[in-house]
């Protein structure tokens, strides 16, 4: 009965996210919540629900912060004369101009934020595409390979998503995959250097091009929050934010209330500018931490009522044992393509939870499992995916379809995952 009424609360979950009638939100506390129901949970819900809730707390609170400290710093101007700077690197080489573009796409990526990311980067690099005449699709693509891998920060969607599924800290999730995200890192930068010099030696070299008159600025509509007289200052907090997180000194929730307070009353002095802030970031801030939550009441019903075992026992009899010990590899290379197919939400929430109890049962570690689902689930594969309106966005910008993006970069967003899977499985990560 727990078996058949799990995978249907599971099916029914992804219907209803796939097609779009039903906000994930929505669908993350009513289906498991009429599933328990018909289960004959009905009193026990109710601490379920919490015991939920309180799982993912740290999670949520370490996601609202860090939204909010990144989007701080990226208000105040930080980037802006990186940009520039990045800009006269280029020197008319399109090999050049591929490199740049992806360092400033994994800069601009530390926010965690795929939209942003897309906004920022196209909007300075655009120009100088067109003014090389570059392949329509190169921009697009390069930007896409590297806020792929760089989506594995842990204030990222997919591994903030794991870290709720698995009751687990960034030190569980990430860290041990930090290699593998080096490697991946250095394989975008062979990517983008590949794909640049295929198109030097189409267009040659423009020695004419003076980046520096191109026009380089952040949003307009949002010039009242810069601070280019507190640039250093800034710099420095962002690299001692960075520096104490990846130093373990505490724990990440309490790094990014602390880093966003201290930027917050320095930059902004009235309680008017800070509450500017405060509202400027007040939608992606809800969002998210909205979906945490509610994930968390999805995952406490199917643990509480014991759907999620009872799934993995089906999951168990139906794998063939020959495979069993080589299901984190596998579901890392699936992961990738699986993200044209299901949302972040529908497969960490919903597919995530079986294959990881399921492997538990085969006597495989679950957060092995989890880690491999981030080596291409809605990170690589994101900027690619047409359920996720980040990609619109990026492919929008850049004038260029769906279709024409998806050709020229899926090959190399999938290198992207096997380097990461090979250097996971070495590093003892998956």
């Amino acid at each position: 009965m727990l078996t058949i009424l799990g995978f249907a609360t599971i099916a029914v979950f992804l219907i209803v996210t796939l097609s779009g009638r039903v906000s994930v939100l929505v669908a993350l506390v009513l289906i498991p919540l009429i599933a328990g129901l018909i289960g004959g949970f009905g009193a026990e819900i109710g601490p379920m629900m919490v015991d939920g809730i309180t799982r993912v707390a740290p999670t949520g609170i370490m996601i609202m912060f860090a939204v909010l400290f990144f989007g701080l710093m990226l208000g105040t101007g930080i980037f802006y004369p990186m940009i520039l700077g990045l800009a006269r690197l280029i020197k008319g080489d399109p090999v050049r101009l591929c490199l740049v573009t992806a360092a400033l796409a994994m800069l601009v990526s530390l926010d965690g934020d795929g939209a942003t990311t897309f906004l920022i980067t196209v909007t300075a690099m655009l120009p100088v595409h067109k003014a090389l005449k570059m392949n329509p699709v190169v921009l697009p693509g390069v930007v896409a390979l590297s806020a792929g891998v760089m989506n594995l920060l842990p204030w990222g969607g997919p591994t903030a998503r794991v870290m709720s599924v698995m009751s687990a800290d960034s030190a569980q999730v990430f860290h041990p995959l930090i290699p593998a995200m080096i490697a991946g890192i250095l394989w975008v930068f062979v990517a983008a250097a590949l794909i640049g010099y295929g198109e030097r030696r189409r267009l040659g070299i423009d020695t004419e091009l003076d980046a520096t008159k191109l026009v380089v600025t952040t949003d307009p509509a949002d010039e009242g929050a810069l601070r280019p007289r507190l640039f250093w200052f800034n710099v420095a907090l962002t690299l001692a934010v960075l520096v104490v997180l990846f130093m373990h000194i505490l724990p990440l929730g309490p790094i990014f209330i602390i880093a966003f307070c201290i930027a917050l009353v320095v930059n902004y002095r009235s309680w008017e500018e800070q509450k500017a802030r405060l509202v400027a970031h007040a939608d992606s801030v809800v969002i998210v931490t909205s979906m945490i939550f509610a994930a968390g009441i999805f995952t406490g019903i199917l643990s509480g009522t014991g759907m999620i075992d009872a799934m993995a026992q089906g999951f168990v009899a139906i794998m063939p044992e020959k495979f069993s010990g080589a299901l984190p590899q596998i579901v890392a290379l699936a992961s990738m393509p699986l993200s044209l197919a299901f949302t972040p939400d529908a497969f960490y929430f919903g597919i995530l939870p079986v294959l990881t109890s399921g492997g538990a049962a085969m006597g495989l570690d679950q957060l092995d499992i989890a880690r491999s689902a981030l080596m291409g689930q809605m990170t690589t594969g994101f900027p690619l995916s047409p359920l996720t309106a980040s990609t619109f966005i990026l492919i929008g910008l850049s004038g260029v379809s769906l279709g024409a993006h998806q050709k020229f970069v899926f090959k190399w967003a999938f290198m992207t995952t096997i380097v990461m899977t090979v250097v996971a499985s070495l590093t003892g990560a998956i």
